[in-house]
């Protein structure tokens, strides 16, 4: 099996040359295999981390192991067997800062690669919202599509500071981007009571989030979220909805999200599918369709009432 490893592994780095970053698919059970530029890393989600000694290193650019099961933040976060893992990706022409170790999730999403494609074709002169933002990589797309504005907001500054990094890899005008740390309720507020105003505003939450100032909750209120920034979003805007809740099935996600809809002021104008090398993962908890992956990604279209 370690040679199988080893060869899956050289296989990622060739795989998907154009994406930045890609997810090599393959039958060794309990492992994530990506390629973030020229680095390989190995998710092991085996309660033994066993692919630790299968793993060969010696002639990768970069390999980082991280054992998602480990009560180590370190083996969790990522281990470096070999080279100096790649700190930026390019995707569609676009730079993004990426840091492999910061957090288990290598701080860089692959599963939202369309989105950003669609949000450096639909974004140029208009105003963009980025909420949840992580390392921002969806406002990043938008600025790189020539956005008037980007607000990218969050509650970690940490995270956020990979965005700072990105727009500087692409030379982007940094007057152009605004960067919030808070927590997501008080903030819309506080936009609402002074007016702000947004072509697209971009919901992106986690699954699930508790604090003293509010719930987010995307299996038992998948779309609660959208009438909080709904008064925030400009006349014929957008307000495009993630949800990536394993256990809620495609069809009660766009249930959801057509109650809200009166077809005169808020009606659904598409959806953006995740690109096809995630979608055959035997992980899929609830029937994603119509969408073609548990992250099922809706835009609304917005009309303000005069």
């Amino acid at each position: 099996m370690a040679t199988e490893l080893y060869e899956l592994c050289q296989k990622a780095l060739v795989s998907g040359e154009k994406a930045g970053m890609y997810r090599l698919q393959h039958d060794l059970p309990k492992l994530v295999i990506e390629r973030f530029g020229n680095t390989v890393v190995l998710s092991d989600h085996t309660p033994d981390g066993r692919y630790r000694k299968m793993a060969v290193a010696a002639e990768f650019p970069a390999l980082l192991y991280k054992w998602r099961n480990s009560k180590n933040f370190r083996e969790r976060n990522g281990i470096r067997l070999s080279g100096t893992p790649d700190t930026e990706i390019v995707e569609h022409g676009v730079k993004y800062a990426v840091n492999l170790t910061l957090n288990q999730d290598n701080s860089f999403y692959g599963d939202t690669r369309n989105l950003r494609a669609f949000l450096l074709e639909n974004s140029a002169e208009k105003t963009v919202l980025n909420t949840f933002a992580y390392t921002g990589s969806l406002g990043i797309a938008a600025l790189a599509g020539n956005a008037a504005k980007v607000v990218q907001t969050d509650l970690s500054d940490k995270f956020l500071s990979l965005a700072k990094q990105s727009l500087k890899l692409n030379g982007l005008d940094e007057s152009r981007m605004e960067i919030v740390t808070g927590n997501f309720f008080p903030v819309m507020s506080n936009f609402k009571k002074s007016g702000m105003r947004f072509d697209t505003v971009i919901l992106d939450p986690p699954f699930f989030s508790q604090t003293s100032k509010g719930t987010v909750d995307l299996l038992n209120n998948p779309v609660g979220l959208v009438n909080k920034v709904r008064p925030l979003v400009n006349d014929n805007g957008k307000i495009i909805m993630v949800n990536n809740a394993l256990y809620l099935s495609g069809r009660d996600f766009l249930a959801a999200a057509e109650a809200l809809c009166d077809d005169k002021y808020l009606t659904i104008s598409g959806q953006i599918d995740i690109p096809e090398e995630f979608c055959s993962s035997s992980v899929q908890i609830a029937d994603p369709a119509p969408f073609n992956h548990p992250t099922k990604i809706i835009i609304f279209s917005v009309k303000r009432k005069s």
